[in-house]
């Protein structure tokens, strides 16, 4: 099995984390022009003399430069379709082209415009919903130099461990989500907007979430 990463657009990491996933990564995935140019600014940084190229540069191609779509030509997958921004154009190319990649990590896809973070992490939940059932076991998370964002479907335990921030976001009203291990128990949330089940905290390495029905839970670690 194997990891990708997909960088979008947006702050590029200066963390070493994020940056140690794109260094570690099997496949990596450029959304278009804007995310290459971050890609080739930071790549020293990141693999020393190792000039690593992506494997693939996928989007519209609104951002890409003419001298850069010459050079990286054999590497650019145009798609000028605009039901999908470039995020989900990227994944559905992994998803098509490596069957065997069973992680895919998200990177600089927020901060620069807030239309655009709320956006990509929205996202998150659409994949976890439409996923075909054959890639069920794909992992899926968004990361920047701040925070890591994942999406749960049931009822689950998670080791997080003690005193992290966390909030949960959720598009289903109708979802009673009971838990275990947090500051602020969510038994009585109720999800009819972004702010509910934000700004709590772990209060133990393991938290337990009790879904009254399978449903989307966005979830925002430090």
């Amino acid at each position: 099995m194997s990891t990708a990463v997909i960088i979008g657009g947006g702050d590029f990491p200066r963390k070493p984390y994020p940056r140690e996933l794109i260094r570690r990564a099997d496949i990596i995935v450029c959304c278009d022009g804007n995310a290459l140019k971050a890609f080739l600014r930071n790549r020293k940084a990141i693999f020393g003399n190792d000039n690593r190229r992506p494997d693939a540069i996928v989007g519209d191609m609104d951002s890409m430069s003419p001298k850069l779509a010459k050079e990286y030509s054999n590497l650019l997958v145009k798609i000028e379709e605009q039901d999908d921004n470039d995020q989900t154009k990227a994944l559905h190319h992994i998803l098509d082209h490596y069957p065997d990649v069973d992680t895919i990590h998200i990177l600089a896809a927020t901060g620069k415009r807030e239309d655009h973070t709320v956006g990509n992490l929205g996202l998150l939940m659409e994949y976890a919903r439409t996923l075909p059932s054959c890639r069920s076991l794909l992992q899926i998370d968004m990361i920047s130099d701040y925070t890591t964002a994942f999406v749960v479907t049931d009822s689950c335990d998670l080791i997080l461990g003690r005193g992290r921030k966390i909030s949960l976001f959720s598009p289903d009203n109708s979802l009673k989500l009971k838990s275990k291990g947090l500051v602020w128990p969510t038994d009585n949330v109720i999800f009819d907007n972004w702010w509910p089940a934000t700004l709590n905290r772990t209060d133990d390495d393991t938290i337990h979430l009790d879904f009254s029905h399978k449903s989307l839970v966005l979830i925002i670690v430090d």
